[in-house]
């Protein structure tokens, strides 16, 4: 059991950092061995120095994000803000999600586009805003898209049967445009034999620490959720 659980919904720190934000550093070996000591079942991945004096950042096991106080043992839920409305959390989270790019196996995704943009994505096909960010990369000329299905099972019940007719598909770009366009939201979708292709899907994706869907690397760059202004600024560079 953690020895103190901060579980609000949101925990707000806002600071002035007169434009700029202390770079994640590697911490002293004594405060892994602090935390280690307060949460032994933790398993971390990295441990940042935060602007906040004696609070550091933990990345622990998935990706999750989690702050420790390691002279008073606490751990803490939320995320930090700036005063001009910068979220350096998720800052945090995008930097650590884009190293996970090389643990991806690209030969197996579904591979939309000749564009000179490289956009991997991950996602399901009964996801509302992975159907907007869809349309929003369809059509486009300067993409190149890698795409992984992640159906989650627990609130779409369908995803999964779309997902395998999709890489079961003889032309499986073509198959995932009718899917995400809605043909078979209104019509039973065929159904495929055995493939274990989208198991593979699966397995890469929770491999990186994905939970939720969709996600996007942009040029090397993640981004989480539908956010078109964001996509827009990482195509242009």
């Amino acid at each position: 059991m953690l020895r103190l659980m901060l579980g609000l919904p949101l925990l707000l720190i806002v600071f002035s950092l007169s434009g700029c934000a202390v770079p994640p550093q590697k911490q002293r070996p004594d405060i892994a061995t602090a935390l280690v000591k307060h949460y032994p079942q933790i398993k971390y991945q990295q441990i940042s120095q935060t602007p906040v004096a004696g609070v550091y950042e933990v990345i622990v096991e998935g990706g999750e994000i989690v702050y420790y106080d390691p002279i008073s043992g606490n751990m803490f839920f939320g995320e930090l803000w700036t005063d001009d409305t910068r979220n350096l959390t998720q800052e945090s989270k995008d930097r650590f999600m884009a190293t996970k790019l090389k643990d991806l196996p690209l030969d197996q995704a579904i591979k939309i586009g000749e564009g000179p943009n490289q956009v991997i994505e991950i996602t399901d096909p009964d996801c509302p805003y992975c159907r907007k960010s869809s349309a929003f990369f369809a059509g486009r000329a300067d993409v190149t898209r890698y795409v992984f299905l992640f159906p989650l099972d627990n609130i779409h019940p369908h995803s999964a049967a779309k997902s395998r007719y999709i890489l079961a598909a003889k032309d499986p770009g073509l198959a995932y445009e009718e899917v995400f366009s809605g043909k078979f939201d209104t019509q039973p979708v065929p159904v495929v034999t055995a493939n274990t292709r989208l198991d593979l899907h699966r397995q890469a994706a929770k491999q990186i620490g994905v939970h939720g869907t969709p996600q996007f690397w942009i040029n090397g760059h993640h981004v989480a959720g539908f956010n078109p202004q964001q996509f827009e600024l990482l195509l242009g560079q």
